[in-house]
């Protein structure tokens, strides 16, 4: 019995200290996200009285690649920082019953509206502009769109890329560009 005891203690002590939670619906949760009514409107508006941008993150039961994110990059220092100051994270399940109010007014189900927004993967993250459009869908209104998961670094540049409005002009840097040059910058002063 005693050897169970200590066997024991030394699992939950072998553990990350960044274990994100899982919810009853089998998704991952973090501090960061917000818990809402998910009427996107509302969301928005309030994500906008914070000085925040509104990012939903589509995600799925057994998802392999959410948990990387969640163990492996959320976790980074610098890509929370963003999460907590810059967005106002909501999350939706690819194929959850919650019903949640679009930006175009449409109520519907969580997996019809990711149906509806053609999400295939998951995680997929949706980056909202600063401003929204009456009467279009939350894919129409996104200002850029991640499917996949991705490192601390990429993920970093890419809210970075999003929160200073660089994809209103690609003709220069688009987002692949950008995070190159983010790549160099960063290893050039790199002083090891």
């Amino acid at each position: 019995m005693r050897h169970w005891i200590v066997a024991a203690f030394a699992a939950v002590l072998a553990m990350p200290l960044w274990a994100t939670e899982m919810g009853d619906d089998g998704l991952h949760k973090a501090d960061w996200m917000r818990d809402t009514f998910k009427d996107l409107k509302e969301d928005f508006a309030e994500a906008k009285a914070e000085g925040k941008r509104l990012l939903i993150l589509v995600e799925q039961r057994g998802c392999l690649y959410c948990k990387d994110m969640h163990e492996n990059t959320f976790t980074d220092p610098r890509v929370k920082a963003m999460l907590e100051e810059t967005y106002f994270p909501v999350q939706i399940n690819l194929h959850g019953d919650t019903e949640i109010v679009d930006t175009d007014g449409e109520a519907l189900s969580e997996k019809d509206a990711t149906r509806k927004w053609r999400v295939l993967f998951t995680p997929t993250m949706i980056f909202f502009p600063p401003e929204l459009e009456d009467g279009k869908p939350a894919n129409e209104q996104a200002v850029a769109i991640m499917p996949g998961a991705f490192s601390a670094g990429t993920t970093f540049d890419l809210f970075n890329w999003v929160a200073e409005e660089r994809y209103l002009d690609q003709s220069e840097e688009d987002f692949q560009r950008y995070h190159a040059r983010m790549i160099r910058e960063r290893n050039d002063g790199d002083t090891r």
